[in-house]
């Protein structure tokens, strides 16, 4: 069964930082690209991160938005994959959960290609974690 937990939400002031980490299961973690969503209330869902299966390049790929401030990482010892976010604004409050690349139609799964605009293509995700960034 694949599984994907996310964790390390938290209540920061604006500036701060935050890891979140997304632990996996049930697949063959290096041969799948992850991708970190979030959704605030009341908005669409909006990508922030995807990063490349091990097995392909692990290449990285961000949202406009988070550019120069959040890092995706693999941590392949551990099946996880980590969200590092610094200089936090209050725009970034949110849910945040993962997904793996699992659903893909095309088979394109270790690939970030379309990570954006094609978020079906994820479809294994975890319950979510919450960021909340106060000014």
């Amino acid at each position: 069964e694949v599984q994907l937990v996310e964790s390390g939400g938290a209540s920061v002031q604006a500036g701060g930082s935050l890891r979140l980490s997304c632990a996996t299961s049930g697949f063959a973690f290096e041969d799948y690209s992850i991708a970190w969503f979030r959704q605030a209330p009341g908005k669409e869902r909006e990508g922030v991160a995807c990063i490349s299966g091990a097995s392909y390049d692990d290449s990285t790929y961000y949202a406009d938005s988070v550019k120069d401030r959040f890092t995706v990482s693999r941590d392949n010892a551990k099946n996880a994959v980590n969200l590092q976010m610094k200089n936090l604004r209050p725009e970034d409050t949110a849910v945040y959960y993962c997904a793996a690349r699992t659903e893909d139609p095309d088979r394109l799964f270790r690939h970030c290609t379309h990570w954006e605009t094609q978020p079906f293509r994820f479809g294994s995700r975890g319950q979510g974690t919450q960021v909340t960034v106060s000014s």
